[in-house]
């Protein structure tokens, strides 16, 4: 550990202290500790990466795919074709399912059905949601686009269905109590919120009201897209085991071929269909993957891979500088939370002179 500091408040309501075992929803930040969990069960061969998802979750089995189309007269109409593949538990990881994120995806119709079938990661039961996800479209034919989705929560869906078990009870078993992350957590229980970091009422940058989810109470399910909360510390130490290879402190959780496998850029050709990922950067099995040192205004390596959540927190591992960064706040997605982002990975790249 080189350099570890925390800096304003806890609670801006109490103005308590930043401590650094504080508490944060990390949002996306879940999806790694999902991805990883996946890869564990195709290490052990209880998965494969080509496998069909229907084989594990039936309501899934036969999609459609929505197309759109215009007539000469400039009307536009949507009608479904059946998918000319399954969707693959690899399309979960590298989100090209065709699945999305209703809030988030371009496409106004299909936004439009996810509302009205109630597809979502809170508030809901698995059986809920993959009921919902059943009743939807596509957007895309498996494989052709990559689009940011809710994907890796059916991930976690298919590990309950390999596993027989929940998919917070197998990460706490098989990742977070090997790797000593004592504060991660789907749910934060009553004796550590008082360490829960809470944003400020509203956003400076645009005056709206910060809403972030309730971690306090029980989800009714473990939203592998979504869900966790947890440290700095204990996601340094995730991190540090990827670092390593899959290995921390003699608790070998993945092969290091298998951590290079995750690392790589898994969309080649594949083009996104929102621009969520940034110039340079293509896709692996859970991050997002640094394909050269230029072509974006950050520094950074080729080989980096990173990723972060909409409450504010990111991440990168540079394995060419042998840097594993993390940063923590709470705050709504908007520019304030980008200008800290940019800010932090500057700072970190300016002070390696060696």
């Amino acid at each position: 550990m080189a350099y570890f500091e925390t800096v304003g408040q806890l609670d801006p309501k109490t103005s308590a202290s930043m401590p650094k075992d504080a508490i944060f929803r990390l949002y996306s930040m879940t999806k790694p500790f999902t991805s990883v969990a996946a890869m564990m069960l195709v290490e052990e061969g209880r998965i494969r990466l080509t496998d069909p998802v229907g084989m594990y979750l039936p309501q899934l089995a036969k999609l459609d795919v929505l197309v759109q189309t215009t007539d000469s007269s400039g009307k536009t109409s949507f009608t479904t074709v059946p998918a000319q593949r399954p969707v693959q538990v690899y399309d979960l990881l590298r989100h090209t399912s065709g699945l999305v994120y209703g809030s988030f995806t371009p496409n106004a119709r299909i936004k439009e059905l996810y509302a009205e079938a109630n597809v979502n990661w809170q508030g809901v039961t698995p059986q809920e949601q993959l009921a919902s996800f059943a009743k939807v479209p596509l957007a895309h034919q498996p494989g052709t686009a990559w689009e940011y989705s809710m994907s890796t929560d059916i991930a976690g869906r298919v590990i309950e269905a390999v596993t027989g078990t929940s998919l917070s009870r197998f990460l706490d078993e098989r990742v977070f109590k090997p790797l000593r992350m004592v504060d991660t957590t789907f749910h934060v229980p009553s004796q550590q919120v008082k360490r829960l970091a809470q944003p400020l009422a509203t956003d400076k940058a645009t005056g709206k009201p910060i809403t972030l989810y309730d971690v306090t109470v029980a989800p009714k399910n473990d939203a592998g897209g979504a869900g966790a909360a947890g440290t700095a510390m204990d996601y340094a130490r995730f991190l540090q085991m990827l670092a390593n290879g899959g290995q921390l402190e003699g608790q070998r959780l993945l092969a290091p071929r298998t951590v290079r496998h995750m690392t790589s850029d898994h969309l080649g050709d594949i083009k996104p269909a929102m621009p969520t990922l940034p110039p340079a950067y293509g896709f692996g099995l859970g991050f997002a993957v640094r394909r050269a040192d230029g072509l974006n205004g950050a520094p950074g390596s080729a080989g980096e891979f990173n990723w972060g959540g909409a409450g504010g927190t990111t991440f990168w591992v540079d394995p060419k500088e042998q840097l594993v960064a993390v940063l923590m706040t709470q705050a709504q997605p908007g520019p304030s939370q980008r200008e800290f982002k940019e800010l932090f990975r500057q700072l970190v790249y300016q002070a390696i002179v060696d």
